[in-house]
């Protein structure tokens, strides 16, 4: 895919934006990445975008946002059964690679967690672009946590309207900070200051995915590894012109109720559904968190889910919070760490207590792939395939026999990578037998597969690594 910059009227203009893209072409080197200054103060204002950006047209082979779509479906077309994987190339970078790696026609894009954006060549993995956004938290300046070190760790987004691919680093002192890169050069458009509303900052991690919806990018927030510090699970929304107020919701609980699954929201009918984590409260009244809730584009609270036992979950860390809700046929299907899996309905999520439908599951951890009426678990022992019928009753079709924990994808298979042993597998839909193995190397929990056009690409503890399908 070719980017084209679109032309300006004056010659001044003309000689401004050959000079920018020199620049940047100049410092791009794929060895050292390009530095950009820590952004302004508390209230940062955002630059507006320069007349020069670009859009790149988006296809269906495209992946522009965690697991494919804003439903999460996680589901590839084109694909073909896959019969067998090899490895087509290796991308080491200057960090691990925890959110999922985007795919725009012939480019990858991936964060670090050193706050570096790679741009590399699909066919080859070579970097075309790289820009540093800022220096990563240690762990040891954190109040606990398991990522050293701590920079972008949620999966970006990319607005084909604006051009722009939509990143949160973390930096030195725990700031969030929003920033918008051209998806041509690298040139950062777009700097905005996008910490939670409640809290301290160090506390929090910004681990769910990024979504774009009606011009905004919503970025949600959760605690570190160990729930420590004060930290309040919150949505903050950003406009993708990089001007105009942020909006936020916090949940209204006095600690944790984090929002932290990579996978992010989930969006049907315009609302974004989230699952939110275990609250401070273990007794009435009722604080918000161990639930499902539905937010409006504007962060008004619409509706909630919470289990009848919501106190047990919260006092034993057994929350709903640890997997998106998935948008599977007529109805929303939750699963937590408890493992009991929740039917809803998506216009009237029911407060407590009150799914359509309850039955046990499994514990369940990242986003799921869907097709039609079924959707494909995350479990901690491996895929299961769940049917959810007419009437709002789950059926478990089949169970994998390979402990592939991390989220699983959809593309002429079920794909899914053994976190612990560095192994990607595809799965067969109907029975989850395995069709393929490949070794792939260290990945980070919850690791997903991104398909596009025959291949997966998978972040690592060391970069990105591209696999043929056959």
């Amino acid at each position: 895919m070719r980017f084209r910059l679109r032309r300006v009227r004056t010659a001044k203009v003309r000689l401004l934006t050959v000079v920018t893209l020199l620049l940047v072409a100049g410092c791009s080197d794929p060895g050292t990445p390009v530095p950009v200054p820590p952004p302004p103060g508390e209230t940062a204002p955002a630059a507006a975008l320069p007349s020069g950006s670009a859009a790149a047209a988006v296809t269906e082979a495209d992946w522009t946002t965690y697991h494919h779509d804003n439903a999460r479906t996680g589901a590839a077309p084109g694909f073909t059964t896959v019969t067998g994987l090899r490895k087509a190339w290796t991308a080491p970078l200057d960090g691990a690679v925890y959110g999922q790696p985007l795919v725009l026609g012939d480019t990858v894009l991936a964060g670090t967690e050193n706050d570096t954006v790679y741009a590399l060549d699909v066919a080859r993995g070579a970097v075309r672009w790289s820009v540093h956004l800022g220096t990563p938290v240690r762990r040891r300046n954190l109040p606990c946590g398991n990522i050293d070190p701590l920079g972008i760790t949620g999966t970006m987004v990319y607005d084909p309207g604006t051009g722009l691919v939509f990143a949160v680093a973390e930096t030195t002192g725990g700031r969030h900070t929003l920033y918008g890169l051209d998806v041509a050069t690298g040139a950062v458009r777009l700097t905005r200051v996008a910490d939670p509303p409640q809290g301290e900052l160090i506390a929090h991690q910004q681990r769910s995915a990024l979504t774009l919806l009606d011009g905004r990018v919503y970025v949600a927030y959760g605690g570190l590894a160990g729930d420590c510090a004060q930290y309040i699970g919150a949505v903050v929304s950003v406009p993708t012109t990089g001007t105009g107020p942020l909006a936020s919701y916090a949940i209204p609980t006095t600690r944790e109720g984090g929002l932290w699954t990579p996978g992010g929201a989930s969006v049907r009918n315009g609302r974004l559904y989230y699952a939110v984590g275990n609250g401070a409260a273990t007794r009435e009244p009722y604080d918000g968190s161990d639930s499902v809730i539905a937010l409006s584009p504007g962060l008004a609270l619409l509706d909630r889910f919470a289990p009848a036992n919501w106190a047990a979950d919260n006092a034993a860390d057994l929350d709903l919070g640890s997997m998106s809700p998935a948008q599977v046929g007529g109805y929303v299907y939750i699963t937590g760490k408890r493992g009991v899996g929740y039917v809803l309905r998506p216009d009237a999520l029911g407060g407590i207590g009150g799914q359509v439908s309850q039955a046990d599951s499994c514990g369940a951890f990242g986003g799921s792939a869907v097709a039609g009426d079924v959707v494909y678990l995350p479990c901690t022992d491996g895929p299961r395939a769940v049917q959810v019928d007419a009437a709002g009753t789950a059926h478990e079709l089949w169970r994998a026999r390979v402990a592939a924990a991390g989220s699983p994808v959809l593309g002429g298979g079920i794909w899914a990578v053994d976190v612990d042993h560095g192994a990607l597998y595809v799965l067969d839909t109907a029975t989850g037998a395995v069709r393929a193995m490949l070794d792939i190397g260290a990945a980070p929990h919850f690791a997903s597969p991104t398909l596009s056009r025959g291949r997966a690409y998978i972040g690592t503890m060391t970069g990105v690594v591209a696999v043929a399908a056959a």
